[in-house]
């Protein structure tokens, strides 16, 4: 009988069918030499070369952290196998240490006392006020929050939940932007007036307040229908996916105009009116003529987007219209840290982790995406 019981949350499958995706298109590029130079170039750069790595592993706990069950408890006799209502992850398996062994409260990092001074009985009998010495002296590289929880142990967690807001949200708008910026600035005409009123129509919205109506939405539905979800960790996940949702359907507009006003430049160039005039399809042409010429400006504004995804996640969690509580994430992380600085003394760990963790992940992500738009841009100079 197993002792443990697989779970597999909406993101959980998403995020595997996408690196399934990845890894069959990098398959497939290794066939072609067009695709496969480009790649070598990235490769060769130290940049490129560094900045893969670091994403490499950002993706590796993010996908540890996919990897979830639930644990089987102690059998009674004449019952049927039962299993924890708790959800964890292989990431949860590896940091066994560090998700038990808790504080009482603020430890610093690497202490081997709490931060806050407690009332505790001397030797010889007297109470004094002193710093009471920790269950776990020295353990916490990154100290520990309110609860004592070691924050080292909450950052790896938000890793996954930065690469998700990131990831699908990018792909959600993408088709969004590819397919409407492309037609407004290659068909022109009533199609261009109606796209452009679209996209204007959606800007002219306050962001922030469409996606709290949205979640706040989906936050009523969730507590209507909770006889849906077994478990408290499916309820979050449903809340995360559809901030996703909101955030692709409402930030696709930036690329779309970027789009928009390369197709109005490549349409009128020799070789789309060639192949016009061989009576190429369409179709065709927006595939074959423009998509390949557009490639480096969508890769790069999908990189910014993402690192701007992650940094929006935080924002909005910190006005308490992003992901759940209970999720961790960067910006909860954040939303916990506020009241923190207003102490004495002041408490900036857990801020600090929370932010060296995202500079360090939109970091790579763009030094990458600018190491790769240099080897796929052919005005830009390639590396001997």
């Amino acid at each position: 009988m197993m002792s443990v019981l697989p779970v597999l949350l909406w993101s959980d499958a998403l995020l595997f069918l996408l690196l399934a995706g990845v890894l069959a298109l990098l398959w497939g590029a290794r066939r072609q030499d067009w695709l496969r130079t480009p790649w070598r170039l990235v490769w060769r750069t130290p940049v490129g070369r560094g900045s893969a790595l670091v994403l490499a592993a950002f993706l590796l706990v993010g996908l540890l952290d996919s990897l979830h069950y639930r644990e089987r408890l102690p059998d009674l006799p004449g019952q049927a196998p039962q299993y924890s209502g708790e959800v964890l992850s292989a990431l949860d398996w590896l940091t066994t240490p560090l998700r038990l062994n808790q504080e009482k409260t603020y430890s610093a990092p690497l202490a081997t006392h709490l931060y806050a001074k407690e009332s505790m009985k001397h030797t010889d009998g007297r109470e004094v006020r002193d710093f009471p010495p920790l269950k776990h002296p020295g353990s916490h590289l990154l100290g520990t929050d309110k609860v004592g929880q070691d924050v080292l142990y909450l950052s790896l967690k938000a890793i996954r939940t930065g690469l998700l807001i990131g990831t699908l949200t990018t792909l959600i708008a993408l088709p969004f932007a590819l397919g409407l910026g492309l037609a407004a600035g290659y068909f022109g005409g009533w199609v261009d007036d109606v796209i452009q009123y679209l996209y204007t129509t959606l800007n002219a919205i306050p962001g922030v307040l469409l996606i709290a109506a949205a979640v706040l939405v989906v936050q009523v539905q969730i507590e209507a229908h909770a006889e849906a979800f077994d478990t408290a960790a499916a309820r979050a996940d449903v809340r995360l996916l559809a901030l996703c949702a909101i955030m692709g359907l409402t930030g696709w507009t930036g690329l779309a105009r970027l789009l928009r006003g390369e197709a109005l430049k490549l349409r009128e160039l020799e070789f789309v009116q060639a192949a016009h005039a061989f009576g190429v399809r369409h179709a065709q042409i927006l595939t074959r003529h423009l998509l390949p010429n557009v490639m480096h400006l969508i890769l790069i504004s999908v990189v910014i987007d993402f690192s701007g995804l992650v940094l929006a996640e935080a924002v909005l969690s910190y006005v308490g219209v992003g992901v759940d509580p209970a999720t961790n994430s960067f910006g909860n992380m954040i939303n916990g840290a506020r009241l923190e600085l207003a102490r004495e003394p002041v408490v900036w760990w857990q801020l600090a982790a929370a932010f060296s963790f995202m500079f360090v992940l939109v970091l790579a992500a763009n030094l990458f995406a600018d190491a790769v738009r240099k080897a796929l841009d052919p005005k830009s100079e390639k590396p001997i």
